[in-house]
Order: structure tokens, then sequence, then C-alpha cells
């Protein structure tokens, strides 16, 4: 089974080609106000690379969110179209599961924190001692400090925190209660597409694979667009 993945998530893209569990080439690069630009050229030559079309590949993976708005419309919408003219599957995931993922079989809690702005982060808590995340806190979007506090309750552990969050914050959350922080090392703080197919994978042998008009992004909260329009709405609504 030849897999393509792909997470447009963060600041920081990635697409990867697998057959089943083996890695046959996997691309990273800064793609700030670029991704539209970039994506879909960096996937024609990574497929050229490993002598494949888009017709070769069995299953379409990508990341759904949370993360930025812009950037997981495009990697959803990238897939879909992908999917659609191949007339092949799309699978779906988490993106702090995804930033997870670089911590494998270790004994420690996992900590995935993505900058959400408005003094937010997107976080999840996820038990890694087994070969796929496991989570312990579900996917969220609140101030760092109450999911901070929710960490504590599950464990007293120390955490590993990884993501642009944990970067940001990082001297907040050393100066939180609790067991010392472990931060992620350099290579380890961005996401790889190539943890996707692990995660696709996962899908397909679950049957829980979607068509592509069923892979639908996952924001967990409102865009500035929404908030707007609700906002205009309130004035209309009050004068």
């Amino acid at each position: 089974m030849n897999i393509l993945s792909i997470d447009t998530s963060t600041s920081t893209a990635s697409v990867a080609l697998a057959t089943e569990e083996r890695i046959i080439a996997e691309s990273l690069f800064i793609c700030e106000r670029t991704l539209s630009a970039h994506l879909v050229p960096e996937i024609e030559r990574l497929l050229a690379l490993a002598n494949l079309s888009a017709h070769d590949i069995d299953l379409f993976a990508c990341a759904i969110g949370p993360g930025s708005f812009t950037g997981v419309r495009a990697g959803v919408a990238t897939t879909q179209g992908l999917a659609l003219a191949t007339g092949k599957p799309c699978a779906g995931f988490s993106t702090l599961t995804l930033l997870a993922m670089n911590y494998p079989l270790v004994s420690y809690p996992v900590c995935a924190l993505l900058d959400a702005r408005k003094n937010e982060v997107y976080a999840a808590l996820f038990d890694n001692s087994a070969s796929l995340p496991h989570h312990m806190i579900i996917d969220s979007v609140m101030p760092l400090e109450d999911f901070l506090g929710k960490i504590r309750e599950c464990t007293d552990q120390s955490v590993i925190f990884v993501g642009d969050g944990a970067e940001r914050y990082s001297e907040t959350i050393k100066a939180h209660p609790g067991a010392p922080p472990i931060f992620a090392s350099y290579p380890n703080r961005s996401n790889h597409a190539a943890n996707g197919v692990l995660l696709a994978l996962e899908s397909h042998r679950k049957g829980v694979t979607v068509k592509p008009a069923q892979l639908l992004p996952v924001y967990l909260r409102k865009s500035e667009a929404e908030y707007a329009k609700i906002g205009q709405q309130k004035t209309v609504q009050t004068s």
C-alpha cells in the first residue's frame, strides 16, 4: 500500500511518501504565506523522486487540525482533490497526535502545545508508552494556565512539552508548580508527515478511512472571520 501523508497545520509543512511502514521520501519546509505556491509542487517533486504518480497512491492522509486555519484548509482541500481525482480513500489525523509521535515509547507523558493566539493554546496530553499515542487529555483550546492545571490533575510526573506553544510559553511552564518539565530537543519540535503514515495505516486497519467529502477540518474554535460576523450581527441587533 502506497500512502501520501501531508501536514500543513503549522508554519512548517511536511509531506511524506511511504509503502506500508517504509518511508520512501519526506520533505519539511517553511510555508508561512507561501503554502499555496509550494505544496502541490513539493508533492509532485516527491512523487517524481519515488517514480510514482498520484494514481499509484492507495491512501491519502493529512492533519485535520487544530492549527492554522489557512494551513489546515489547504492541507484538507489538497488531500480531498487528490483522492477525488484518483478515486482513492482518505484518512485524517490530529495535528497534536502527530506532534506527540515525535516521542514514541517514552515513560513520561507528552504534552503537545500549539500557540493558538488570543492568549490560548491548542493542547493535548498523551500516554506514549505504546507504539501510538493514547489521549490522557483530549485535544482542547484554552489558556495555558488552565491546561497546566488539568495536567497536574492527571499526573505528578515530569511531562515532555513539544510544539511552538511549548517554545513560546516555556517560562510559564517552568514556573508552574509540579515536577520539572522536559522540553523537546530541536529536531523534535516540528511535525513529521512520516509519522502520519502510521496513523493512516491504523485508520486503514480499523476500517475507518473516509471518502474525500467526509474529510473535514477540526478547528476547535471559530475563525477570525466568524467572530467578526458574530460581532456585526450583534451590532445590527442592538442598533
